[in-house]
This record gives C-alpha cells, sequence and structure tokens, in this order.
C-alpha cells in the first residue's frame, strides 16, 4: 500500500506548547491522574467567565448568524474595532481596513501567507509565541529572532534586532504586551522600532492581543499610533483574553500606514480572507457589545483583582524557590522562570517538563518552546486560584529541591 507522509512545508514548522509533552499528559489524564494545566493561557477552566452582555448578544443574534457574512466581517463588528482606534488617537483605521477572523492565529498566517516568498525574513522576538515563528516558516519564509534582555525587563534588544535585518528582510513582529514574559514595551522603545521599519522599509506586525491586560502603573501604547501614515502596520487584537471567551475564536486585523503603497499585498489578503469564506459569525456579533460596554477585565487587574493577586502570589513563590528568579510581569497573564544553570543542570528543558509532569502532575511549558536559545526557563500561566498557585508552587519547590538537571 502507499504510504502516506506529512508535506515538507512542515518541516520546520513547530507548536511545541500543544506538542508531545501535552499529549503525555492527556495520556496521564486517560489513566486516571488529574493535572494540573498551567500551559496555555485559556481563562475559562480556571473559573473567569464572559461577560454576560457578550453571551445575550450573541444569543439574539444567532437567528439572524446562520449565513456567510462578508468576508472581512461584518459592518457593525468592523465599525465597533475601527472606533475603538479611534479612541485611542489613531485615525487612519477605517471600516475597510478591518478583517475579522477566526482568532487573531488565523489572521496571522493569513498576513503573512500573503507577503512571503520563499527565503523571506522576519524579525520575531526570542522568547516568542511560537505561532509567528511556525507561520512564517508554514508561508515559506525564514524566522530570524531578535534578543529580549531579561535583565532589562525583556526589553527587545535593538542593536541585535537592527544587525539581523537584511536585504530579505520583510517585516517585523513586535508582541507587546509580550506572551511569554509579561514585558510592556515604554514609547521611546516603539519608536525606535518604527524609526527601524521606515529606515528599511518593513512592515511592523504588532501583536496587541494582550493590551487590556496591564498591572500598576503599566502603559500600552498601540503601535498605529506611532507608525502614522508612513509605516505599515498591522495589528492583531480581539476577545480571547481580555473578555475571557477563547473559544468564540473572535480576532481582528487593523491595517493602517500607506496602503496605496501595499495594495498588492492587501489584494492577496483579501484573496485568502475570501478563499476562506468568513469567519465565524455568531462570534462577530459578540465584538460591538464587547468593545462598547463596560470593560470587565479592569476589575480583574486592579488592586483586589483575581490576575493582579495571582500575579503577585506566583511571583513572590517563584523567586522564593533557591535557584528560581522570574522578572516580574507588567502584562498577559503568564510568569518566565529562570532556572539557575549553576544550580541546575538542565540539558533538556523538554524532559525537565516531563519530569515535573510525571513526579508532580503539574503542567507547563518548556522554555524553548517560545524559541528561547537556552534550556534554561520555562513558562506558566497565572490563572489558577491563589490557593492552587500556592499548593502547585510548592510542589514545584519540592521537586525542584532534589532535582539537578538531565
Amino acid at each position: 500500500m502507499a504510504e502516506f507522509k506529512q508535506s515538507t512545508k512542515l518541516r520546520n514548522v513547530l507548536y511545541d506548547i500543544r506538542g508531545p509533552i501535552l499529549q503525555a499528559a492527556q495520556q496521564m489524564e486517560a489513566e486516571g491522574h488529574r493535572i494540573l494545566k498551567l500551559n496555555i493561557g485559556n481563562p475559562a477552566p480556571f473559573g473567569f467567565e464572559a461577560p454576560d452582555a457578550i453571551l445575550v448578544d450573541m444569543i439574539r443574534h444567532l437567528p439572524h448568524a446562520q449565513g456567510y457574512s462578508d468576508s472581512r466581517g461584518i459592518f457593525s463588528a468592523r465599525t465597533a474595532v475601527s472606533q475603538y482606534y479611534q479612541t485611542r488617537g489613531i485615525q487612519n483605521i477605517h471600516v475597510d481596513d478591518i478583517y475579522l477572523g477566526n482568532g487573531v492565529s488565523e489572521l496571522i498566517t493569513m498576513s503573512l501567507m500573503a507577503l512571503l516568498d520563499a527565503g523571506d525574513e522576519v524579525l520575531i522576538p526570542t522568547p516568542d509565541y511560537p505561532l509567528w515563528t511556525a507561520s512564517v516558516a508554514l508561508a515559506g519564509g525564514k524566522p530570524v529572532h531578535y534578543l529580549c534582555d531579561e535583565e532589562s525587563g525583556w526589553q527587545p534588544d535593538l542593536e541585535d534586532m537592527e544587525a539581523k535585518i537584511t536585504p530579505r528582510t520583510k517585516g517585523i513582529v513586535v508582541i507587546n504586551p509580550n506572551n511569554p514574559t509579561g514585558a510592556v514595551y515604554p514609547g521611546e522603545t516603539l519608536k525606535k522600532i518604527v524609526a527601524l521599519a521606515e529606515k528599511h522599509g518593513l512592515v511592523i506586525f504588532a501583536d496587541e492581543i494582550y493590551e487590556k491586560i496591564l498591572y500598576e502603573d503599566a502603559v500600552h501604547v498601540n503601535m498605529a499610533a506611532l507608525t502614522g501614515d508612513d509605516v505599515l502596520c498591522l495589528t492583531f487584537s480581539g476577545l480571547s483574553k481580555a473578555y475571557r471567551v477563547c473559544g468564540y475564536r473572535a480576532g481582528w486585523m487593523a491595517i493602517s500606514g500607506p496602503k496605496k503603497d501595499a495594495a498588492d499585498y492587501l489584494e492577496g489578503i483579501s484573496l485568502l480572507a475570501n478563499m476562506r469564506l468568513c469567519a465565524n459569525v455568531p462570534a462577530q456579533h459578540a465584538i460591538q457589545t464587547a468593545l462598547g460596554g463596560y470593560q470587565s477585565i479592569n476589575d480583574l487587574i486592579l488592586p483586589g483583582g483575581r490576575l493582579l493577586e495571582q500575579r503577585n502570589k506566583a511571583y513572590d513563590m517563584l523567586n522564593a524557590i533557591p535557584g528560581v528568579s522570574t522578572q516580574q510581569a507588567r502584562g498577559a497573564m503568564y510568569l518566565f522562570p529562570k532556572l539557575d544553570p549553576e544550580v541546575f543542570h538542565i540539558r533538556d528543558d523538554e524532559k525537565f517538563v516531563l519530569d515535573l509532569l510525571r513526579e508532580q502532575k503539574i503542567l507547563v511549558s518548556h522554555g524553548r518552546a517560545f524559541n528561547w536559545v537556552r534550556p534554561d526557563h520555562f513558562r506558566m500561566v497565572t490563572l489558577p486560584l491563589v490557593k492552587d498557585l500556592e499548593e502547585a508552587i510548592n510542589r514545584m519547590g519540592d521537586f525542584l529541591s532534589r532535582y539537578k538537571g538531565n
């Protein structure tokens, strides 16, 4: 019989957040073990619920959401997104510059497939959200990673970024607030990235899905507010995180800058949008209500809010474990702790995570799944209740007190 193998296009495509480690956890669950999953930023399993207004609005529109919509999305939702950016001081994003998608993930892939030829390069932070690296590779491009400096709060190393620009470079990915580190970039840093993009004629891909999840004095600056009409900027955001509806798959891409100069590229995006027909129509009806209504995320990030208190507890407890240190997250819902190589002689961080899983029934993600350069970090979500985080991190500490490496 014929043997069927996966396409060679997938040779360099990796997404280890849902890779072999998750498969091992699922096997353990099938055997009756209870696994505490700290590996994926999915608020719902931890008791975070969508605002009632979003649910009500979706239900009311279901009878009218049975057919396809415009491939870019329904007009009311795209208008709401455009108006939201106007409130952020961005006047050059209009209704027809908005594409709605089945989450940001689909739109990331579409935007890169429409742009890249074989061998074209895209600058991506390390550590990164690995879908960016995987999508560049899937589109035939070459992911090139610029360093973010842990000692400076995981800020981008702008000298490293510029040093890696070549004649094949097409764009720069900026993830702000950052997943997995929780860094929030100041306006001056973003302005310097814009200047680099303008100097070298690059597209900026601004992943801003966590823009509303900010702690204490952190301020988010939309990249499109800085690029103006001089630099092509594709901004990605959606409802998944701030509105706790990951399963609805309601995201958007907003295009700003010199759109006339990018007409051929944007035609390619429209072609791909037409090919997938449209995004999930019921979820599109949630966008206007979400953006225009009460922003309940603020109740979770202000003093006394769950997300803030859980972040603080996880930060304090992790830094109290000998040999473990972590920068404080200023946004998002993750920490990216470091395991001191002088204390833990870890050569394979994937094996470390599997060892933790098998002994303590705790699932985290290894640092190299985020294209980090060394096997000395892991990512964990800060979504569980404080009491559950206390139990989990105490068990981690017990495990690490006996774990010397692999």
